[in-house]
């Protein structure tokens, strides 16, 4: 696989992580909800919450903040229920964009959703218009270091169970089954890695420039309105964006 690199992304995240950190908290405060009803509050045993409590220590969410979180999602008399829902449909120009929701009310979600769409251009479509466009896989990104030899990561990285391994300009790549991200990056981590993200991804198979000023600007609108809503978690698409240096 030609892997797509997701750097421009990560950089675009990371750069406005310290205006957003208290709403990256959140979003992260609600997987780790999620993730212990579903299996439990101990990550021993319950390889989801591991997953999402290594994705909080990569955001640099504080242990106690986590701990709080796990604490208050096992407590009693806790009604939140927060159900995981899929949206897809296009940006400006036809960009394919998939957006990754918790929500307690799918039809504030859904309105939302398509509200911002229409208002960029773009429509939100049924299920299944774009995913095909896009795979399923775990990705583990490790930013390029001094005393990270690629060799060495590499070979480490198939060992734990890797499908694949790309070097991008400013980091290394490695891609997993959804499975076994969990698996690949506890093996990583006892061998001293640490991640810049390690979280399940859809990773578009092609991507597309946008040559019109009004369209990348509606394009970016687009991603900043969903990632400010509090029940989007994730925002997937094919923009081959632009560099942000």
């Amino acid at each position: 696989m030609s892997g797509h690199s997701k750097w421009a992304t990560i950089k675009r995240k990371k750069g406005a992580i310290d205006a957003k950190r208290g709403k990256i908290f959140t979003k992260i405060g609600r997987e780790l909800m999620v993730a212990v009803k579903e299996g439990g509050p101990d990550p021993v045993s319950n390889s989801k919450l591991r997953d999402v409590i290594a994705k909080a220590k990569a955001n640099n969410m504080p242990n106690d903040t986590i701990q709080r979180s796990i604490k208050k999602a096992a407590g009693e008399g806790n009604g939140d229920n927060y159900m995981n829902m899929i949206y897809e449909g296009y940006g400006p120009s036809g960009i394919a964009v998939m957006v990754e929701t918790l929500s307690d009310n799918k039809n504030r979600t859904a309105a939302d959703l398509r509200h911002y769409f229409d208002k960029n251009g773009g429509n939100l479509g049924q299920n299944g218009c774009v995913s095909f466009m896009f795979d399923h896989k775990g990705l583990i990104v490790i930013e390029k270091a001094d005393g990270i030899d690629e060799d060495t990561l590499m070979m480490d990285a198939l060992d734990a169970g890797a499908e694949d391994f790309n070097v991008e300009d400013e980091c290394y790549e490695i891609l997993t089954a959804p499975e076994t991200l969990g698996s690949t990056r506890e093996a990583l981590e006892q061998k001293g890695y640490t991640f810049a993200q390690a979280e399940v991804n859809y990773i578009p198979q092609t991507t597309t420039e946008l040559t019109n000023p009004d369209d990348v600007a509606k394009m970016e609108k687009l991603i900043d309105m969903l990632e400010e809503n509090d029940d989007v978690q994730n925002v997937y698409h094919n923009w081959d964006m632009p560099d942000e240096d």
